[in-house]
């Protein structure tokens, strides 16, 4: 039974993080899709570029999720605070890609075929590695 209402079984921290990740990654992904539906000449390449960016940040994400699991995994407790799903190196990443992207977004120094072919590419990588952190919560 967890101590407050703010802990939680350990495992279930990787489906926070799951959770958290394909949420962002939605989210991420819809601007990225929401772009790419205003570019009136699509160039060939972009869907490719978009491939190729994907598989970049997945192979960097998926190892950030397998990291994420170790730590979780040596926890000793049975139980530990929602929002050590992530250590606070990985608070202040997200807290600047955020706030990186929106400014970017609304300071307009990004063009809509950036924003559509990086976004969606990101967005992708994103909820697949929130799905590995549910495939490793499954497997705990």
């Amino acid at each position: 039974m967890p101590k407050s209402i703010f802990q939680v079984k350990t495992r279930k921290l990787l489906a926070i993080a799951g959770s958290v990740w394909i949420l962002a990654g939605f989210n991420v992904a819809k601007i990225g899709f929401e772009n790419y539906l205003l570019i009136k000449n699509l160039p060939f390449f972009y869907p490719i570029l978009s491939l190729l960016i994907f598989s970049a940040f997945a192979t960097l994400f998926y190892k950030l999720s397998a990291k994420h699991h170790k730590r979780i995994k040596s926890y000793r407790e049975d139980t530990r605070p929602f929002w050590h799903f992530f250590d606070l190196k990985s608070y202040l990443i997200m807290i600047f890609m955020i706030s990186g992207g929106s400014l970017l977004r609304i300071s307009g120094l990004a063009p809509i075929d950036f924003i559509a072919v990086f976004y969606t590419s990101i967005g992708l990588a994103l909820i697949s590695a929130g799905v590995s952190f549910w495939q490793k919560f499954f497997k705990y």
